[in-house]
């Protein structure tokens, strides 16, 4: 320490009831959040679930815990037929439990028929709206619970499709950014190190 050093630190002793000069510096945690913890999702979309439930009639009785493992799997793109097999159910409960959910698939809507007319003329029989659209008494009613899934999501101004796309989505975005970080972070600060060096 040269001699003005000291003479600024001795000024600042004497004005000042710190017995050092020295600050400690805590950690700062970075900019990107730590990626989302597993349990924190699952109750997360376990609330979801629960507020729906609590307020619409649903036709599946499934433990909360199972339907946050159909969620998951849905977003996962997993087929009605192989989420079945991981819940050990059958394929038509997943797809029951899938409309309780609001959770429609593109495909199902791709009857044999106009669906649009299903709706329309929701109050007529089965057996009526079989014979006049040439199905089986069972593809009406699997189409009824695709029109009253469509209109509860509507009626609900697709909340909880909202809530699912945000929790899973921001769930894998956290899961993306950090393993980029792991992977590029050394790479990016590498990068302007000058490499060509003679010995």
């Amino acid at each position: 320490m040269d001699e003005k050093t000291e003479e600024l630190r001795d000024i600042f002793m004497d004005v000042s009831d710190e017995e050092t000069v020295t600050e400690t510096q805590e950690e700062l945690r970075g900019s990107i959040p730590e990626s989302t913890d597993e349990e924190t999702t699952r109750e997360r979309l376990r609330g979801v679930i629960e507020a729906l439930r609590s307020r619409y009639d649903v036709a599946t009785d499934f433990e909360t815990a199972t339907y946050v493992r159909l969620v998951r799997a849905f977003y996962d793109d997993e087929s009605d037929e192989a989420i079945a097999e991981q819940l050990e159910v059958s394929a038509d409960e997943v797809f029951r439990a899938r409309m309780d959910l609001h959770l429609l698939r593109g495909e199902d809507t791709d009857a044999p028929f106009d669906v649009c007319e299903l709706r329309r003329r929701r109050d007529a029989s089965d057996e009526t709206l079989a014979a006049e659209f040439g199905v089986d008494e069972a593809t009406i009613r699997h189409y009824r619970h695709v029109v009253a899934a469509q209109d509860a999501a509507r009626a609900a101004n697709h909340r909880y499709q909202t809530e699912f796309d945000e929790i899973l989505t921001d769930t894998a975005l956290s899961g993306q950014f950090t393993d980029q970080i792991a992977e590029d972070g050394l790479d990016e600060a590498a990068e302007d190190i000058e490499t060509d060096v003679s010995f």
